[in-house]
């Protein structure tokens, strides 16, 4: 069947991420024309072929972001036997994670910037929207060309470096001078290609925290959308000083690997967090990208946070800290990433693309191009068992 020329997602309950009321979203060549009320039978007189999803009793929402994944699995720090495998298409589908970022951990021997970059080809070329940071770990970082710089300037899925590590003993001890070279690198590789030029940083559990992006932007002027640190939960006193960074101008994120997104929610809020500059992620490698969607389920469901308020951090301040002008909300012009969810259970009925659904009333439609040709068989579980 060919992809419709054109699609309607009506009578929904629309989140822009803004709460709209009941409304449509409706879409042509992969982008959304507008949002609101729409006369789905008058444009289907029209005769042009048109895909049309009843979203009665639905929420429908953005595609989710997710900035941080390792897409071709963990380094497994228990030896070569406890490496994780690549994350999977229908895993990215059924998580609603229509936008994701790939990203090289400590083991950058084994797994490459080579291989990363082609799996996240391979995701873009089967509906997905899927970008990189360059490097990993360690400073100097791995790099495709031979330069940062020149990676996120040339490569067009690259869009950042990272995940250097700092404030970790895992870290390579990278002098300041040579983080404020890396982020200058990072800055205007991004302002050239017109892409976000982020340094992204690993943050460990060490009594520095965050001393270093507070140097860079002190004593280096480093611009503070040019930083964005993640694992900044892992302790109270690091994420509070995260949260002050935030008034800086920097973005910060969470990961969402110990179920605990309600809590820093929370503690953000109380705290008074600067508007628009908290996102969260899944590190998914040993968890499933879908705990993404699982953790926004439980702030709205076991918390009594209203969606509105949680989605952006899983949405637009994504969009916002990565540069991604056309993600991350319902709105004319945007790209056709869509959700719809049944209302009251937040389960995840469908999924569009870029105007393709790949999910349709909780099945995924789209599978593992090897997989079309291929005889072996996959089912793997996780034990609760450690």
């Amino acid at each position: 069947m060919p992809e419709p020329q054109f699609l309607l997602v009506e009578n929904g309950e629309l989140y822009t991420p803004r709460h709209l009321g009941r409304g449509s979203v409706f879409a042509a060549a992969g982008r959304i024309v507008t949002t609101g009320e729409v006369d789905g039978d008058r444009l289907a007189a029209c005769g042009e072929w048109m895909e049309r999803i009843d979203a009665t009793g639905c929420a429908v929402l953005p595609g989710l972001l997710d900035p941080h994944e390792h897409l071709i699995g963990g380094s497994g720090e228990r030896g070569f036997e406890s490496q994780t495998p690549d994350i999977f298409l229908h895993e990215l589908v059924e998580g609603g994670i229509t936008t994701v970022v790939g990203c090289l951990g400590v083991d950058t021997s084994t797994r490459t910037m080579q291989a990363l970059l082609g799996k996240a080809k391979g995701l873009r070329a089967q509906g997905l929207s899927a970008f990189v940071y360059t490097g990993g770990y360690t400073v100097p970082p791995v790099t495709i060309t031979g330069s940062p710089h020149d990676d996120i300037l040339f490569i067009d899925e690259v869009i950042g470096i990272g995940e250097t590590a700092i404030s970790d003993r895992r870290s390579s001890r990278p002098s300041l001078p040579e983080l404020a070279r890396l982020a200058g690198q990072a800055y205007t590789g991004g302002m050239l290609a017109g892409k976000a030029g982020v340094l992204h940083f690993h943050v460990g559990e060490d009594e520095r925290r965050l001393t270093d992006v507070r140097a860079l932007l002190d004593e280096y002027g480093i611009p503070a959308e040019s930083l964005y640190p993640t694992h900044v939960e892992r302790t109270p006193e690091l994420f509070d000083e995260a949260l002050q960074l935030t008034h800086r101008g920097v973005t910060v994120d969470i990961d969402v690997m110990e179920e605990d997104l309600p809590k820093w929610v929370r503690r953000y809020r109380e705290r008074g967090g600067a508007p628009g500059k908290l996102t969260a992620s899944s590190d998914a490698a040993i968890v499933s990208p879908s705990i993404l969607l699982d953790q926004l389920r439980e702030c709205v469901l076991g918390c009594g946070m209203p969606l509105e308020e949680v989605l952006p951090y899983v949405t637009a301040n994504t969009a916002a800290a990565l540069k991604l002008g056309s993600k991350g909300r319902l709105a004319e012009g945007f790209d056709a990433d869509v959700l719809v969810l049944e209302a009251s259970s937040l389960t995840l009925r469908d999924v569009i693309a870029g105007g393709r659904i790949l999910m349709r009333n909780g099945a995924v439609l789209v599978q593992e191009e090897f997989l079309k040709s291929s005889k072996r068989r996959f089912h793997l579980n996780a034990s609760s068992k450690t």
